[in-house]
C-alpha cells in the first residue's frame, strides 16, 4: 500500500504510533485483498483541528475521533483499455485521526492507546472502502469485519 502519514499534532507524533498505523493499514489492505499500489493518507491532528474539520464538512461543532474522506472518482465515463486502467493506482482517500481522542477513549474504555489508535484507523479505512454503519444491516457487516481485522492483527479488546 502506498500510504502517506502526515503529522499536524502540536507535540509531534510518536514514531511507534506512525509505525503502528503503517503496519495495521498494510495488514487491513491485505485482509481486504486490495492491490499493492492502493493509495491513501492518514493525518494525525489534535482536537481543535478535527473540530474545525468536523464543523466545516459535517456541520457538527465538536471534536470527533476519526473522519474519513473517500475519493469518489467521477470519471466513470472515461474509457481506456483494461491494461492501461490496471496501471493506475486506486486512491482511497484520506483519514484524519485526533490523537487527543485516541488517548481520551483509550482511558475511558480501559484499553491501550495502541488498540484505540489501531481501531480508529481501521474504522476509517473501512469507510474509505465503502463500508458504513448508518443502517443496522450495514453495521452488521462493518463491525464484525472491523473486529476480525483487529483481532487477527493482534489488537484484541
Amino acid at each position: 500500500m502506498d500510504l502517506e502519514i502526515y503529522d499536524e499534532t502540536k507535540s509531534g507524533a510518536d514514531p511507534k504510533d506512525v509505525q503502528l498505523i503503517k503496519n495495521v493499514l498494510e495488514y487491513a489492505g491485505k485482509y481486504l485483498k486490495l492491490r499493492d499500489d492502493t493509495e491513501m493518507s492518514v493525518t494525525l491532528v489534535n482536537n481543535d483541528r478535527i473540530r474545525e474539520i468536523n464543523r466545516e464538512y459535517r456541520g457538527v461543532d465538536r471534536a470527533t475521533d476519526v473522519i474519513s474522506f473517500a475519493i469518489e472518482d467521477g470519471d466513470d465515463d472515461i474509457k481506456m483499455p483494461p491494461e492501461m486502467a490496471a496501471e493506475i493506482p486506486e486512491n482511497l482517500g484520506d483519514i484524519f485521526v485526533s490523537v487527543d481522542k485516541v488517548a481520551e477513549q483509550a482511558d475511558f474504555l480501559e484499553h491501550s492507546y495502541d488498540r484505540e489508535l489501531g481501531f480508529l484507523v481501521v474504522h476509517g479505512f473501512l469507510h474509505l472502502n465503502g463500508y458504513d454503519h448508518m443502517k443496522p444491516e450495514d453495521e452488521q457487516v462493518m463491525f464484525p469485519l472491523q473486529r476480525k481485522i483487529m483481532d487477527s492483527y493482534g489488537l484484541k479488546r
